[in-house]
Order: C-alpha cells, then structure tokens, then sequence
C-alpha cells in the first residue's frame, strides 16, 4: 500500500516518487480493459446520455464506469461490456431523471430556468435543437427506443436487453415514438 508522509513545516519538499502499487494480474487485466473501454466509447455513452435527457451527462457516464470497473471481475464475458456499459448509462439516466422529477415538484423554481451544460450545447448543433426539443417532450420509453434505435443503430434484441424489455415492446415503443415524434415536428413547421 502506497503512503504519503506529510513533511513538517519549514522542511523542503523533494519530488520523490511514491512506489508503484502493487497488484495482481487482474487487476492489471482490469484496468487495461476498462481503459479500452473508456478509450474507444466515452463519446458515445457521453452523446447517448444527453439524448436521453441527462442533465448530468458526465456524471451519469461516470458512474456508468465506476460500475463496470467494480463488476468487471464478475463479467462472464468481456466482449458484452459495451453492451453492459450502454445498458448502464441507460438505467442511471432513468434513476436521475426519476429523482428529479420528485425533487422538481418540491422547488418552486419553474423549470425554465434550467440552462443546458456546456457539452450538451456543443454536441448538438443549431438545426438539431428543434428535433431534441421534440425528442424530450415524448414518454421516457419511447425516447429510449429511438435513440437506441436511429442513433446507436442497435437491433431489437439489443434494445430490449438494454432497456430490459421484451422486443414486442420495444416495436411498441419505437412505432408510438416515431409518430410522436413526426407529429411534433410537423407542427413546429
């Protein structure tokens, strides 16, 4: 275990390095896999959570990782961690915004005083505003359908995992969607 000694005061403080820790090959295997991870997926996870109305992207992303480094031992399969990652982001970006909705009808502050973080506003661009106004505006459900539909591009099967729900239902969820949606941005225009 590394340690870190204070020096007491009016002593010069040398740059000298902490030891490396020590750690067994699983952890080394782990580390290296979540970084893979990271690495090769943060951005889309990042993107997914904003579609999906996080107000918090980052942090629910964060999370999502810290999850999946603490159960990586536990996955059966480590080519499923994406999935397993995707799937993640997806149920703490529910939990958030179930928890603020209960917190929301306790402030009397009106919620169009909310302001957009900053990587929300620099993902998305002018012409795409229109649409994810009326992307928010249809049932959580539904909203998750599409996303993982039209913007991850995932089949049925992937969705209804990630959502943990059967495929009818996210046919079901995907058509009502659609039609909200169209609806929506026929009567903007």
């Amino acid at each position: 275990m590394r340690q870190h000694v204070r020096p007491e005061r009016g002593t010069a403080v040398s740059a000298v390095p902490l030891p490396p820790a020590a750690s067994d090959p699983a952890d080394a295997e782990r580390e290296a896999g979540v970084a893979r991870l990271f690495e090769a997926h943060y951005s889309s996870m990042l993107r997914l959570a904003v579609l999906l109305g996080a107000d918090d992207p980052e942090n629910v992303v964060a999370e999502a990782y810290y999850q999946i480094y603490r159960k990586w031992r536990r996955l059966k399969d480590t080519a499923a961690a994406e999935a397993y990652l995707r799937s993640t982001v997806c149920n703490l970006t529910r939990m958030r915004i179930r928890h603020l909705q209960v917190v929301r009808k306790h402030v009397e502050k009106p919620a169009d005083e909310l302001v957009a973080s900053a990587e929300s506003t620099a993902i998305l661009r002018d012409d795409q505003r229109v649409l994810m106004d009326a992307l928010q505006q249809l049932p959580a459900r539904q909203r998750e359908a599409l996303v993982l539909r039209h913007w991850l591009g995932l089949k049925e099967s992937e969705i209804a995992a990630a959502m943990g729900i059967s495929c009818g239902s996210v046919k079901t969820h995907t058509s009502r969607g659609l039609a909200a949606l169209t609806q929506a941005m026929e009567a903007r225009r």
